[in-house]
């Protein structure tokens, strides 16, 4: 076994390598550009080295900067995570020449299944479903149009060295084609190294499913069931579950099989993950089709070690060492269901542009024991999760001791488990050099409606401030009836969020629990105010009662504190309270400046954070946040002769949505536009933005230039 391992990545994958490693007794190196100094995973590893500037291409890309820094500190073996030089059969090539292992597979299966056209027709060869296309080069936008009239619109255009999203285009006509053609060669070339482009049929109600496999290097390759990954924005996977719902275990059996056969084709070992493109229109299950193979650790392994108990990356490790797997196929036994969620730096109220700058704060919710592993499966690590601190499922702080943990139960009396796997802190700051992922949130639960619930609870208790971040979004996800329903597709958030997302819809029961709170919150502060001594004048009597607006509605909420708690009235009936309103009883307090509050509210939990809106609050709680305006009863009568502020007119301006670089301006002063046309293209975390003109209009200026870098909200182009 190695005695010290150096992670070539950063983040929270970097953190979840070091976690395992610190439990297994390997020491860790860790490396970093200069945005990454100070990050939790440098603090966390036993060493660390510096690489080079903040670009990737000068820092985590640089094979040879890594291989010095293994020298340097005498690490013996490397873990990629994932991204940056994970799939890069030279890295691979490399190490093994300075005799240093690879925690992955061999480089000729790297190269083989790095390309996304060779994958292909070897997975064709081996007897796995392939989805009908063109995989031969495609030299022209003129070239891509005939192939893509010949196969049959909608068509997907896929950059050959392509992945995690990026170098992707869905193609409903020739336009599209025409339009987006040259732009997915200039990601693949700019995000990969490489302009080929594949063509191939985009796949009716399509379900994006996962087989994940472990194998070692003693010819043994098993698969551990399978992932839904189909909740994806612009192709990048947003929520990801297993098992899935739409998947049978005679379904399962026949992907696996077919996975297994491709890995044993290529003399694969270490962990992989086959990517199947899924008819949901098809009621058999049979109508599934290879999409690639990812040659290293996905980002969503959490949820398929939370069912069945394995820790992934511990396997890596010791298969990279030389030793067999533990346990046979049919050991493998799926337990539960995981949901896991991705926390982006984005923000869903603005087109889910990315967000970047100080995390001022930063705190996650609490994780959960993990138990043992499943009975037969982990005889490599029995014994040894539950009572390490330092579990894989446990938070490590960045000094790398571990958070106190508690243990949550669902209402059947199954257990619940919270997990979260990050690598920021408080303090630190989101890079716009880098991917723009914040924390991976995983719940597990015996049924996938309690692990759902768990992840709406587990969302609220999120607190994240300083930047945009999409944790609304989500919990709306995890409370939509189609997605509690199962019926997925790669299309579920084009589908129902068409002209974007502005907060989950609130029901009559969160909008009063929400303005009895709101009441309660301003009894509390205005006591506080009215007990500082020194005031002028005699005692202010405070009122029982509010005026409570939010959400459209407007209620008047009477108060009455009592030890431990509150009495809220909504809408009484009369000064007495009698002849109407509803009696709520809230358990629980707050403070005065306390960001999170969690009470009962007649005997529903609630999680609210909460903060400061000028005169108002802003109450945020089931995937939206609530403007709440609470005044006492003669304030709000004086409130309807009050004028209304008319916001400035912005129409006349193009104004950038995100920090970024401007790498295009398609328009100069006196030219005409209609709209939709394009006027300038944006780049921010390595995706080209294309903003459009919304109107018909007249260039009356242009304040920036190609090149230069962009302020969020910074004038680009002013029309007259």
């Amino acid at each position: 076994m190695f005695s010290k391992i150096l992670i070539a990545n950063r983040g929270e994958i970097a953190c979840r390598v070091i976690r395992t490693a610190r439990r297994m007794g390997i020491a860790t190196v860790a490396v970093y550009s200069d945005a990454d100094a100070r990050a939790p995973h440098v603090l966390m590893a036993d060493e660390a080295v510096r690489l080079g500037p903040a670009p990737a291409s000068e820092s985590y890309l640089k094979a040879e900067l890594i291989i010095a820094a293994c020298k340097a500190t005498g690490a013996e073996a490397v873990h990629p995570g994932y991204g940056f030089l994970s799939e890069r059969e030279s890295f691979a090539k490399a190490l093994a020449k300075e005799k240093i292992a690879f925690i992955g597979p061999p480089p000729n299966a790297i190269a083989a299944m790095g390309d996304k056209i060779e994958s292909k027709k070897l997975a064709q060869n081996a007897g796995v479903n392939i989805v009908p296309g063109y995989l031969g080069d495609i030299a022209t936008t003129e070239e891509a149009v005939k192939i893509a009239a010949d196969i049959g619109y909608p068509v997907m255009m896929k950059a050959s060295a392509g992945g995690g999203g990026k170098g992707m285009r869905l193609a409903h006509s020739e336009q599209d084609v025409r339009d987006g053609f040259e732009a997915t060669k200039r990601e693949g070339l700019a995000s990969f190294g490489d302009d080929r482009v594949f063509i191939e049929k985009f796949i009716d109600q399509p379900r994006h499913i996962e087989i994940q496999l472990i194998g070692d290097q003693h010819g043994n390759v098993l698969y551990l069931g399978e992932r839904e990954c189909s909740i994806q924005r612009r192709h990048q996977k947003v929520v990801e579950e297993a098992p899935s719902p739409f998947v049978t275990p005679a379904m399962r059996k026949a992907m696996g099989e077919q996975a297994v056969a491709l890995a044993k084709a290529v003399g694969y070992y270490s962990a992989g993950t086959v990517e199947l493109i899924v008819s949901g229109a098809d009621p058999t299950g049979k109508s599934f089709y290879f999409l690639e193979m990812n040659t290293r650790l996905q980002v969503e392994h959490p949820v398929t070690e939370e069912v069945t108990g394995l820790d992934l990356v511990e396997l890596m490790i010791r298969v990279a060492a030389g030793e067999k797997l533990p346990f046979t196929q049919k050991d493998v036994k799926l337990d539960g269901w995981a949901v896991e969620t991705r926390v982006y730096a984005e923000d869903p109220y603005r087109g889910f542009l990315p967000s970047t700058g100080r995390l001022i704060r930063y705190q996650p919710p609490k994780n959960t024991v993990r138990p043992e592993p499943v009975e037969g499966l982990s005889s490599i690590s029995k014994g040894k999760r539950k009572s390490s601190p330092s579990t894989s499922s446990g938070r490590t702080d960045v000094r790398g001791t571990s958070e106190s943990l508690s243990s949550g139960r669902t209402e059947k009396g199954g257990s619940v488990r919270i997990r979260v796997d990050d690598g920021v802190a408080e303090g630190g700051e989101v890079s716009m050099f880098y991917d723009p992922m914040i924390a991976k949130l995983i719940t597990h639960a015996p049924t996938r409606d309690a692990a759902i619930d768990a992840q709406i609870a587990a969302l609220d208790a999120f607190e994240i401030d300083g930047i945009g971040h999409n944790v609304d979004f989500l919990s709306a996800l995890m409370q939509h009836p189609r997605f509690r329903s199962g019926q997925l597709t790669t299309g579920f958030i084009a589908d129902e969020y068409p002209d974007g997302f502005h907060g989950a819809p609130p029901d009559a029961q969160l909008v009063a629990d929400l303005a009895a709170i709101a009441g309660m919150l301003s009894a509390i502060g205005d006591a506080r105010a009215a007990s500082i001594d020194g005031q002028l004048g005699p005692q202010i009597m405070l009122p029982s009662e509010r005026v409570v607006t939010l959400a459209g509605e407007t209620h008047r909420v009477r108060i009455k504190p009592y030890d431990g708690g509150t009495l809220a009235v909504l809408d009484p009936g009369s000064e007495s309270g009698a002849g109407g309103g509803e009696l709520i009883d809230i358990v629980g307090g707050w403070a005065p400046g306390q960001r999170l509050l969690s009470v009962t509210v007649d005997g529903r939990s609630r999680t609210v954070r909460v903060a400061r809106n000028g005169r108002g609050w802003k109450l945020t709680a089931h995937g939206a946040t609530h403007r709440v305006q609470v005044l006492a009863p003669h304030v709000a009568e004086l409130m309807r002769h009050m004028l209304e502020k008319v916001p400035p007119d912005l129409s006349r301006l193009l104004l950038a949505p995100m920090p970024g670089l401007l790498t295009r301006l398609d328009v100069k002063v006196g030219q005409k536009v209609e709209a939709g046309h394009p006027v300038a293209v944006v780049e921010a975390m390595k995706m080209e933005n294309i903003l459009r003109a919304t109107k018909a209009a007249k260039v009356k200026a242009t304040p920036v230039k190609a090149g230069e870098s962009l302020a969020v909200d910074q004038v680009i182009v002013e029309f007259e």
